[in-house]
């Protein structure tokens, strides 16, 4: 097991480097600059600029040196938002997302798990027929499509809850409905499918023979069973969640760090942009890293060292 921890962190190191140089070289291959726009800047002015944040420099002397900067714990400062940390501007936006992320995954896995063994419970019948329909349905649309709708419906139909921002629990309804549809309808399907394989397994049946309560029997054992296979996919679903969604965000008006991440790119922050794609790919690694740990001390005959 410590092998394979160790093994394991070294893949989380190599991977957000590789996800560190790629977003580095990329952003600078790039045509346009930071500190280009309509109206043109001086040239000493622009010089001064490039010089004061090392854009002067050759592209391997800024790589090296923007390593040794994150790996000291600074993101260094924003190119567009002048004089504002990189730090500071993810700290001040990153709960937000993280709170829109935590809401929304706790909708998914309840949903998920609950609609999943209930539609494994009634398979063949009319009931599993509608989850079938309404799954796909979810699978299918994106979150830019069913925003709106939700707004629509619920915001200016019904007048139940509010159409944008981020300000009381009424305001969380509609962004956290739409965040989690699309993955919760994907581990609902899958969940119902293993469901149904391990319900036929001689095991169930002696269960039953037994006397004991299908509840008991969905929740020891079919719950149980079908919970490790979706793990597989859970770790890049959870990611998803947690850093928020651009699109749920922007729509909703939600402060989160998708704003900061599209003007990032917009405007070239080379800074900004570089450390939220870092730290998209931290809590991408780190959820499957932990998925596969739930994984093992749900079903400890899983090999840690796969």
């Amino acid at each position: 097991m410590k092998k394979w921890f160790l093994g394991r962190f070294w893949e989380m190191l190599i991977t957000l480097l590789i996800v560190v140089t790629v977003t580095f070289v990329t952003l600078r291959l790039l045509p346009g600059g930071p500190f280009d726009s309509e109206v043109s800047l001086d040239p000493q002015v622009q010089k001064h600029l490039e010089e004061s944040y090392g854009l002067h420099q050759p592209l391997l002397v800024q790589y090296f040196d923007y390593l040794k900067m994150i790996a000291q714990g600074d993101w260094g400062y924003s190119l567009t938002y002048l004089g504002r940390s990189v730090s500071e501007m993810i700290s001040s936006t990153f709960p937000t997302s993280l709170g829109l992320g935590v809401m929304a995954l706790f909708v998914t896995l309840a949903g998920a798990f609950s609609l999943g063994l209930l539609a494994a419970r009634y398979s063949g019948r009319w009931a599993d027929e509608v989850f079938l329909a309404l799954s796909t349905a979810g699978m299918s649309l994106p979150s830019f499509l069913v925003a709106p709708v939700l707004i629509i419906i619920f915001s200016f139909w019904l007048d139940w809850f509010p159409p944008a921002l981020w300000e009381s629990p009424l305001h969380y309804v509609l962004p956290v409905v739409t965040l989690s549809i699309r993955p919760m309808s994907l581990v609902a399907r899958l969940v119902r499918t293993h469901a149904i394989d391990v319900m036929a397994a001689d095991y169930i049946q002696t269960a039953r023979a037994k006397g004991a309560p299908e509840w008991l029997i969905m929740v020891k054992h079919v719950l149980r069973n079908s919970l490790i296979p979706t793990l597989g996919i859970m770790g890049p679903i959870v990611a998803q969640l947690l850093s928020g969604s651009f699109i749920v965000e922007s729509m909703f008006a939600i402060p989160g760090m998708a704003k900061y991440l599209i003007e990032g790119v917009t405007n070239r922050d080379y800074t900004l942009v570089v450390a939220l794609s870092t730290l998209y790919g931290f809590i991408l690694i780190l959820s499957q890293f932990v998925m596969d740990v739930v994984a093992h001390v749900v079903d400890p005959r899983i090999e840690a060292s796969r």
